[in-house]
């Protein structure tokens, strides 16, 4: 089944405002011609300045965080309905920052992304393992650990606003890339967990993208594999030359 590739920016902590707005100004000329759905998700107070360099085409805001409650005293968090009304449209889950730096797991990942759905956001939810992980050959476990857990409950008429994000950890910001083989067969086992959850039809539909050091130099070998529907680029995605080169791999 064909399925629209998905690019995503994940900024990180990086980039004001003006930055932002300068980063728009410089990037939208450059991607006019791509057929594919594009994603930035800068910092929460990037959004409202990005949102409106955005307004007018068909780039897309999303946010890299959220927490589950509608509202309340939660200092620091975001919701699901503020990222809505931001006009974002789309909230990274589970990136493994968060999980090695702010304590997330598999069960708020899952209750973070039933609130984005209930709210109408479409989620990237991002799974992978460690080093010693998949040198212990414990990947396909993991996996299988966090897609069951990350999405339990999470009725299957949701299942086309969620993309999976495969990240093995042990590739991010190291400059080490899965190969387009290892990351293929990791895709394969995570569509074969969307389908044990979700049904044949449903899994089919939905894109697993990768993330892990995609640069313009790896992008089109990535992106030629048959089930690698699209990127989680972090670093690369912070100039507008080098992420649109990616886009239009």
């Amino acid at each position: 089944m064909a399925r629209k590739k998905l690019i995503a920016a994940n900024w990180k902590m990086y980039k004001t405002p003006q930055q932002a707005q300068a980063f728009a100004r410089a990037f939208r000329p450059l991607i006019s011609k791509t057929r594919h759905e594009i994603v930035l998700c800068p910092p929460f107070i990037d959004l409202a300045a990005l949102g409106a360099a955005l307004r007018g085409t068909k780039i897309k805001l999303g946010a890299q965080n959220l927490f589950w409650e509608p509202e309340g005293a939660f200092t620091g968090e975001i919701s699901a309905a503020m990222l809505k009304a931001a006009a974002c449209s789309y909230v990274i889950i589970g990136h493994s920052e968060r999980r090695q730096f702010f304590g997330e797991t598999d069960d708020s990942v899952n209750r973070k992304l039933r609130a984005a759905l209930q709210a109408g956001l479409a989620a990237i939810v991002c799974v992978g393992e460690q080093l010693a992980e998949r040198e212990a050959g414990k990947t396909e476990a993991i996996l299988q650990r966090q897609c069951e857990v990350g999405l339990r409950s999470v009725p299957a008429d949701h299942a086309r606003r969620i993309a999976i994000a495969y990240e093995p950890v042990w590739a991010i910001g190291t400059g080490r890339t899965a190969t387009p083989e290892i990351a293929a067969a990791a895709h394969l086992h995570i569509r074969d967990q969307m389908t044990r959850i979700f049904g044949g039809e449903a899994a089919a539909r939905m894109r697993i993208i990768y993330g892990g050091s995609v640069k313009p130099e790896n992008a089109a070998a990535l992106m030629a594999e048959e089930e690698i529907d699209g990127a989680l680029v972090g670093g690369a995605s912070l100039d507008p030359k080098s992420f649109a080169a990616i886009v239009n791999h």
